[in-house]
């Protein structure tokens, strides 16, 4: 090999190289890109970065002649260096550059792998390893080599991690030991080394060093991203723990790539050549790319197949997602669209956070490490995907657009024209056939041109052509070019794109022309054969066969199997044709229909879900289609899952169409799915949208119940003053309408803000309200609610002995209606209380009972106050270590509540036992972090003890900030009467 870069450069097939600073970059660059040519502007933007001198073009040719000098020394041709009026590049022979080399022995090795020669394929692996001398191209500095060295550094790391999994199968973890030891250590944040070293550990029997690596890895994850190990890390966990491992046939980590691309079709045509520019422009370092052009140029096909050609390059996970930059509906927010994106990568809709930020931070973390491609297909502008964009060289990124998105740093613009002539023709050939446009060359091209040389138009075109083999292509273009349909006034532009559509629509059945139009009035993005029924007035089997006809003309498209979606230009289409006035009745019945089909389908199931709140369910009419509802409501939460998405969008539908009653309705239909799954936003905009009806309607109860339930949204975002606002008009409603249940009930949850807000006063006047309402309405079940919440409020406020007394009532109450979920809140309540009145041997063991119940109830709230709880005795009993483990474990059960204030509470506590453990600076960088977001939230209490926590960080080197901070903690502590007061004024006499 005559040229290495796989460690220092090095030219000339020995030790030599470069020496000059500029040569070795602009060599670099070359050999980065060999085979390729490299633009003049870029590499004077590599020499010089940010300040180019006026002569760079001229020096720039200077080091390239003084490199052909030094190849001259060396033995090697100067003609090796080529020059064009675009650039410079470098020719190689295939074993000239150690590169090279390297990735045909990757690609070898895989190969034998999947054929099944383990053995040979790690000595490929080993052979191609071997080749590197060190980090790529190592002592050259500048932004570009290095942004390109370490693409190529990552794609050591994951043939390190294929060889070790080949290795780990055949038997020889002894050995990789030292080696993954040494690569953890160099790579602590990469979980797939690090599961490969517990692998190894677990398979020579020293499971205890394999549990200690895990928990080192544990402490890294939330010291450096604040987040605890993946899901295929915490499982191998487990596997250890229980030693059940067995390495035989498996991979290193139980998770496998991801794939979730769309298939590329199959007759894809006229972007071959834009196809192989972006493949080497990927080659050569530009991981995002943004393609865009106007409507039905092909875009998103373009990205298909760039993606599919490009799969294996990046084996970890491939993932698709449409934007709707340009749909009817409203465009996917970031925290919508990463949503979407780490469900694909597997990630659990409970671990998914609520606030955006910790999305974002959570999705960064998941493709930390990993060779991801990703598509965001439907961009409406760069504001909409640049947060969802992962760090690092080591992911590929294509987006589509429109628009072309200006201010998407490190982006590659490519703007799609339509297709050329020949082109279309081809495209036409393709769909119809060969030999047919072959026999009318003539008539094809008169086609192509009707269609605007657009490939959505061609491929219309085309399969009207395809299902009538009898037809000339001919006759065709006579239709096109004498009739007056949509097709000849193709060159007009977008608007008639879609009449394009015309052409499909005027040959389906009248049946399935209606419900296509019908199909218009869905806000959603996707749909199942029962909304085509609802929407059509049709029997399921009908209906399937409807749309069975409508995927055959390419007007639907079938998603996935049973689920159906509409282009975006199509769907503009159907809505044209079911707005037009004589479809008035006809839209307006649909619109009904289709409200109905989803508050009765909602309704059944949340009363499925919403056991402990049945009295507070809406009371709906009996559905148009019961048939469908009983039919649909059995999939229970996948339903939900799947329409939670359109919402929003079915609620703003209702009130546009003056549908009011629907409005509130659907609201609270669905208010338990969006709180439960963290569509807090989306939860604040319909019951918004449902309180303006209902005050439309002049629905006092309905307008209450909106408010009730808006307020949860605002408390579990951390807004408590909002929430209260909010409550108290609600709480004013109900007592004027003299409606008990509900005016004890928001007595109760305004309680609960109060406290939240430590208004403890208030909280207990709202409580007592409450009780001696229960009291007097007999409902034992409220009794005990307000007892529980009253407890937690006394215990909040210093108040123990009362707390005592009204904790030991409630379990009373909760073990005579053998209410397990209520006696676990006790025992949990009680246990506390006895902690905090130095009663510390019964109170750990309520604290345990009271945490397997609320594990077995799947209360993640309740669980991670209790191991906060637990944490906090573990510190004060001299072993912060497990109850660090503790307070992380705490963290992530509040992280998948979605509790803001309760993840602030649970990082504060972690980093006092982060302090405890002698490591002042993370605790400090903890606590400060922790400050901010109580600050943003509005929480005066974690303020508090963050503010508490960086003085004790402090106390050692900086006595006069600690005293600064103390005092600032004392005055939010003394305005909320905490108790927590008493322990900063006692540090402060302290200080002296």
């Amino acid at each position: 090999m005559r040229f290495g870069i796989l460690g220092p450069l090095r030219v000339g097939g020995g030790e030599s190289t470069v020496t000059a600073g500029r040569d070795r970059t602009v060599l670099a660059m070359l050999l980065l890109r060999a085979g390729r040519l490299v633009p003049v502007d870029e590499l004077v933007d590599a020499v010089w970065e940010d300040r180019p001198p006026a002569t760079a073009r001229g020096q720039l040719q200077t080091c390239v002649s003084r490199l052909r000098r030094r190849f001259t020394e060396l033995g090697l041709a100067p003609e090796l260096i080529v020059t064009d009026p675009a650039g410079y590049g470098l020719r190689t022979a295939p074993n000239d550059l150690d590169v090279e080399v390297f990735s045909r022995g990757v690609e070898a090795a895989r190969a034998l792998v999947v054929a099944g020669r383990l053995a040979e394929a790690g000595t490929e692996f080993r052979a191609a390893l071997a080749l590197w001398r060190g980090p790529t191209l190592g002592g050259i500095a500048s932004r570009s080599v290095r942004r390109r060295a370490q693409a190529l550094d990552e794609q050591r790391l994951t043939a390190l991690e294929e060889c070790v999994d080949v290795e780990l199968r055949l038997g020889r973890a002894a050995e990789l030991i030292e080696e993954l030891a040494e690569s953890v250590d160099r790579h602590p944040l990469r979980e797939r080394l690090r599961g490969q070293l517990m692998l190894a550990l677990s398979s020579v029997g020293r499971q205890a060093d394999a549990l200690a690596v895990y928990r080192e890895g544990r402490r890294t994850y939330a010291e450096e991203l604040g987040i605890e190990p993946g899901a295929a890390l915490q499982e191998l966990h487990q596997r250890v723990l229980a030693g059940d491992l067995a390495l035989a046939g498996r991979p290193a980590l139980p998770v496998g790539p991801v794939r979730a691309l769309p298939r590329a079709i199959g007759d894809f045509t006229g972007r071959q050549q834009t196809l192989a520019r972006l493949v080497k422009e990927v080659e050569a370092g530009a991981r995002i790319q943004l393609i865009d052009g106007m409507a039905g140029s092909g875009k998103t096909t373009l990205a298909v197949h760039l993606a599919t050609a490009l799969a294996d390059d990046y084996p970890d996970a491939q993932l698709y997602i449409d934007l709707h930059g340009h749909s009817e509906g409203t465009p996917l927010t970031p925290a919508a669209a990463v949503a979407t994106l780490l469900r694909q990568l597997g990630v659990p809709a409970e671990r998914v956070p609520t606030s955006q930020d910790d999305r974002l931070a959570l999705w960064r973390s998941e493709l930390a490490g990993r060779r991801a491609l990703l598509v965001l297909d439907n961009a409406a502008t760069a504001d909409q995907v640049t947060p969802l964009l992962p760090n690092g060289s080591h992911c590929l990124i294509l987006i589509t657009s429109r628009r072309r998105l200006v201010g998407v740093d490190e982006g590659r613009p490519s703007s799609l024209p339509v297709l050329d002539t020949d082109e279309g023709v081809e495209l036409l050939g393709r769909v119809v056939g060969m030999n047919r446009v072959a026999a009318e060359p003539e008539a094809a091209t008169e086609v192509v041109r009707r269609c605007g040389h657009l490939p959505l138009a061609i491929r219309l075109a085309g399969a009207r052509l395809a299902h009538r083999p009898r037809w000339r292509i001919a006759d065709l273009a006579e239709r096109l070019s004498t009739r007056p349909d949509p097709l000849a006034e193709f060159e007009a532009g977008e608007r008639s794109v879609g009449r394009a559509f015309a052409l499909s629509y005027a040959q389906v059945s009248p049946a399935a022309q209606r419900a296509f139009r019908l199909l218009g009035v869905h806000p959603g993005v996707r749909f199942d054969n029962a909304v085509t029924a609802v929407l059509a007035e049709l029997s399921l089997p009908e209906a399937q066969d409807l749309l069975d006809e409508l995927v055959d003309a390419h007007l639907v498209e079938e998603a996935e199997p049973g689920r159906y979606q509409l282009h975006d230009l199509v769907r503009e289409y159907a809505r044209t044709l079911v707005a037009e006035p004589e479809r008035t009745v006809e839209r307006r019945g649909a619109i009904e229909r289709l409200l109905d089909h989803h508050l009765q389908v909602a309704t059944t199931i949340a009363r499925e879900r919403e056991l402990s709140a049945l009295r507070s369910l809406i009371v709906v009419g009996e559905p148009l289609r019961p048939d469908l509802v009983m039919l649909v409501a059995e999939q229970g939460r996948a339903w939900l899952d799947e329409n939670l998405a359109a919402w929003t969008a079915l609620v703003r539908l209702a009130e546009t169409e003056g549908f009011l009653r629907y409005c509130w309705q659907l609201a609270r239909a669905c208010w338990h799915a969006q709180f439960e799954g963290g569509r807090l936003d989306e939860l604040v905009e319909t019951h918004s949208i449902g309180l303006r009806a209902a005050e439309q309607l002049g629905d006092d109860r309905a307008a209450g119940m909106m408010l009730n339930y808006l307020a949860s949204a605002h408390y579990r975002l951390g807004d408590f003053p909002t929430a209260i606002r909010v409550m108290e008009r609600s709480r004013d409603i109900f007592r004027r309408l003299d409606l008990r249940y509900e005016y004890r009930n928001t007595l109760g949850n305004l309680g609960t803000a109060y406290a939240a807000n430590f208004q403890f006063r208030q909280a207990r006047e709202s409580y007592d309200a409450a009780r001696a309402l229960a009291t007097r309405m007999g409902d034992t079940t409220a009794l005990a609610n307000e007892l529980n919440n009253l407890t937690i409020t006394l215990l909040l406020w210093g108040r123990h002995d009362e707390a005592l007394r009204n904790a030991r009532r409630h379990l009373g109450i909760a073990r005579e209606v053998g209410d397990t979920r209520r006696i676990g809140n006790a025992l949990g309540h009680l246990g506390m209380v006895r902690h905090r009145m130095g009663d510390v041997v019964p109170a750990a063991r309520l604290l345990r009972v009271a945490l397997r119940i609320k594990r077995q109830m799947g209360a993640r709230f309740g669980e991670g106050e209790v191991l906060n709880e637990i944490g906090m005795m573990e510190r004060e009993a001299g072993r912060p270590e497990e109850a660090a483990d503790l307070h992380r474990a705490a963290l992530v059960a509040m992280t998948e509540a979605g509790d803001r204030v309760g993840q602030c509470g649970s990082r504060n506590l972690l980093a006092r036992a982060i302090l405890d453990q002698g490591d002042a600076s993370s605790a400090l960088d903890l606590h400060r972090r922790v400050l901010v977001d109580a600050t943003g939230l509005g929480s005066p209490h974690e303020q508090g003890r963050a503010l508490e926590g960086i003085a004790r960080c402090l106390l050692a080197t900086d006595p006069a900030a600690a005293r600064a901070h103390l005092t600032r903690a004392l005055a939010l502590f003394r305005q909320i009467e905490s108790p927590d007061q008493h322990e900063v004024e006692r540090l402060l006499a302290e200080l002296g």
